[in-house]
């Protein structure tokens, strides 16, 4: 999956969204971001109900800059429209702490 396939969300939409999602900000030519792929790849699977939205983030846009998005990749781990937590360029125990907080209780 690539950054620049997904419709992008607005602000308003991610924040009803329902349930687990994970906001990946970046590039595909983002060296960090490609590093961050296998980390996503081996966990995604042992959390099915995790909606992954990968968003392709720049100067002037809006929803990266709602985010306060300032290095690639960044990740933001929410639970129906909240954010639980947000990790700059994160290794594996941080994407797996990400995922394992936004599970439903």
């Amino acid at each position: 999956m690539n950054y620049a396939g997904n419709h992008v969300p607005t602000r308003d939409e991610v924040d009803h969204m329902a349930g687990p999602v994970l906001l990946e900000f970046g590039t595909d030519w983002c060296g960090y971001c490609q590093a961050v792929q296998p980390h996503l790849a081996a966990l995604l699977p042992s959390f099915p109900g995790v909606r992954h939205i990968k968003v392709e983030d720049g100067p002037g846009r809006p929803l990266g800059r709602s985010f306060r998005v300032k290095l690639w990749p960044t990740l933001v781990f929410m639970r129906d429209g909240q954010i639980i937590m947000q990790a700059a360029r994160p290794g594996l125990e941080e994407i797996r702490q990400g995922l394992a907080s936004i599970q439903p209780k």
